[in-house]
């Protein structure tokens, strides 16, 4: 069961208020008869019809786009360049990120309307990992790896960092995965560790991997595949 008013401007591109006074001139017919108030609810039962076209709930959207640098995680920003600047589709105001990335972060940025999925992927509770590229001022030692890969203390907390993933690519590059999602977490990690981050770009999230065919500032749609969570 939804509002008249909120199915209109989920199914349509007009604005909420658009929709109440499109509803209030009997632009809407629910079942073959004129419906004039917005908080009027209806089902999928029900046979809704703006100017003659009918109208359905729209189904959740999940997008991804590789995030290039100086932009940031946000649905509007005032002084700065944001994903939805890239992502061109309508009803952008709908949707959020799931799973935030710096402003000087590159790589995998998920948006998506549907709430509940994104809790599903990015609470640390279903411990799903992100894996980052991580390029670093100097190289790691091994002593350095098994600390990431067993826990590091970060600056100002009491509680160790889950283990994470170490593949080594370069002297100075490596795969960093982890479960967690602490404020700038792998810089603080490197830090931890007596190094620097030099470029930071995220490759994946949980199952889903950025699509190499896709240049900074583009996007795509997600699979079922990648839509589906286990």
């Amino acid at each position: 069961m939804i509002r008249l008013d909120k199915l209109l401007s989920n199914a349509s591109n007009l604005t909420r208020s658009q929709a109440v006074k499109a509803i209030k001139d009997g632009d809407v017919l629910v079942d073959g008869e004129a419906v004039t108030k917005g908080a009027a609810k209806v089902t999928e039962e029900n046979l809704v019809t703006y100017l003659g076209t009918q109208i359905t709930e729209p189904k959740p959207r999940y997008y991804m786009l590789n995030k290039p640098v100086d932009c940031v995680s946000a649905n509007r920003d005032k002084n700065s360049l944001t994903v939805f600047d890239h992502l061109l589709v309508p009803r952008r105001d709908q949707l959020h990120v799931a799973g935030r990335l710096d402003r000087d972060t590159t790589g995998l940025i998920l948006a998506t309307d549907d709430g509940q999925w994104s809790h599903r992927l990015t609470s640390p509770k279903h411990e799903h990992f992100k894996r980052y590229r991580v390029t670093l001022v100097g190289p790691l030692t091994d002593d350095e790896i098994v600390k990431l890969e067993q826990g590091v203390m970060l600056d100002g907390e009491v509680k160790l960092t889950k283990p994470a993933i170490v593949e080594v690519i370069s002297p100075k590059v490596i795969n960093l995965s982890i479960s967690e999602g602490r404020y700038h977490q792998v810089k603080r990690m490197m830090e931890a560790v007596d190094n620097e981050v030099m470029e930071l770009h995220r490759e994946t999230i949980a199952h889903i991997t950025l699509d190499p065919d896709l240049a900074p500032g583009k996007w795509r749609a997600l699979t079922e595949e990648e839509i589906s969570l286990s």
